[in-house]
């Protein structure tokens, strides 16, 4: 099948990009890595009267930590840059458990974090670790810039509250509370698939005990789900096997599956659980 026809424009600076942005509104589609809008244009899921290729555009290439610790990931940063990042490697063992998980080489070598996240769908791995560590996006307009905590920027399945002439510049992650533990873990059917199940685990450490957590699920739910029961009962007391336990339990309980043909909603649960308490138990200094 042929895609609908439409305009394309490739900017060499932002403020042409959020100048084309503005006078198309809904019907221009952003162009990054493209490995979902791509194949939604070709099969006519998506018909955009404009396309603007934004890979143009220098300096949003970039992963990089403040002084203050805050990881900044730009638009044009593909997922391969991140799964080799010594950043990621040393700090963000969350984001370096995912990294190597997002879809195949192939994809890993064109798409971006950052247009995961827009593209907003429920099995999306990135989401649900940007979840779990409260990470932000910058949105920019031809206005200004506004920042959108991550929790608030999906609002269902490939929908957000990004705005007609916005764009996400940027994704930027908290500096760590603590010592930094943490791990993805993804059931799927074969190498590069969608998740069934996965599950985005990050806690800090602090003086033996959790200052803070995350958990946020993937594939269970109508968007990436996060777990806030389950984080909650862990932040403050020491990561034992108790708490191991009912952090897992109630990560399931947060769950929204429906069977289907990747397997019943029970079955999804008990992956929810048993990934979980794998992850913690994997990742993070359990007390006896």
């Amino acid at each position: 099948m042929y895609p609908a026809r439409f305009r394309y424009e490739a900017p060499r600076t932002l403020d042409e990009a959020l100048d084309l942005l503005r006078t198309y509104g809904d019907e221009a589609k952003v162009l990054a890595g493209g490995q979902s809008l791509i194949p939604m244009v070709k099969l006519r899921f998506a018909a955009p009267e404009m396309l603007v290729d934004i890979n143009n555009i220098p300096g949003l290439g970039y992963h990089r930590e403040t002084a203050a610790g805050v990881l900044e990931v730009g638009a044009l940063c593909r997922h391969v840059d991140l799964e080799y990042s010594d950043i990621l490697a040393e700090r963000r063992p969350l984001m370096a458990s995912a990294a190597p998980m997002i879809a195949d080489p192939i994809v890993r070598n064109r798409g971006t974090l950052v247009g995961s996240l827009c593209h907003a769908d429920p099995q999306g791995d990135w989401a649900s670790v940007m979840l779990a560590l409260d990470a932000e996006v910058v949105a920019a307009s031809a206005t200004g810039r506004r920042v959108i905590p991550m929790a608030e920027f999906v609002t269902g399945p490939f929908t957000t509250t990004l705005l007609p002439g916005e764009l996400a510049v940027e994704a930027r992650v908290p500096a760590p509370e603590g010592t930094p533990f943490g791990r993805y873990l993804k059931l799927e059917r074969r190498v590069g698939d969608f998740a069934t199940v996965g599950v985005a685990v990050a806690v800090d450490l602090s003086g033996g005990k959790v200052v803070r957590a995350g958990i946020a699920l993937t594939g269970v739910g109508g968007n990436n789900i996060k777990a806030v029961a389950a984080e909650q009962a862990l932040v403050g007391g020491e990561l034992d096997a108790a708490a191991v336990e009912e952090a897992a339990r109630l990560a399931a309980a947060a769950a929204r599956p429906r069977t289907d043909h990747r397997g019943s909603a029970d079955y999804k649960r008990h992956v929810v659980r048993t990934f979980v308490t794998r992850a913690l138990e994997s990742s993070v200094p359990v007390a006896a």
